[in-house]
């Protein structure tokens, strides 16, 4: 039993006006994925399947989710992964069995517009990861941001780029 009260979590959330099904297949499908989160993806959209983002084309070594896996998946209800931060905090947040979980729910408010709620656990509380949180806390509004403009303009924002 792992002792989560001194877990941080992150909590972000955003109204897009676009149908549900839409906002869930900008999760779920590779080619989508890769218009508004990171250029080159692998999305397996089972559980136990594949969630990777490449943010830097090309490079498999560095800034990567690489070996991340979807751990939930509820059709246009929810979407778990695991996850990997940025090379800068690789010694701290990307050991294998310990890595922190994103956990994505869809809402439909009517047919043409969805909230989506991210949920980011894992996080330990204490000074090392301050900066990973921050870091976060910051990539995950642009992400929203960017799936945002991409499902209502069709102009992604990809995130993380050098």
């Amino acid at each position: 039993m792992k002792n989560t009260t001194n877990d941080k979590n992150i909590i972000k959330e955003v109204t897009i006006n676009a149908p549900i099904d839409l906002v869930w297949f900008a999760w779920t499908i590779s080619e989508r994925v890769s218009e508004w989160f990171a250029p080159e993806t692998v999305v397996e959209a089972i559980e136990g399947g594949a969630y990777e983002l490449y943010f830097i084309p090309g490079n498999t070594e560095g800034m990567n989710t690489k070996g991340c896996k979807i751990t939930k998946l509820i059709n246009e209800k929810e979407l778990h992964f695991t996850w990997k931060g940025p090379d800068q905090f690789e010694t701290l947040m990307n050991n294998e069995n310990e890595l922190t979980n994103v956990n994505v729910s869809f809402k439909s408010i009517n047919e043409d517009s969805t909230k989506v709620i991210i949920e980011h656990n894992g996080f330990k509380d204490n000074e090392d990861w301050t900066d990973a949180i921050n870091w976060h806390q910051m990539a995950w509004s642009g992400v929203l941001d960017s799936l945002k403009s991409a499902l209502e303009k069709g102009e992604g924002n990809l995130c993380c780029q050098p």
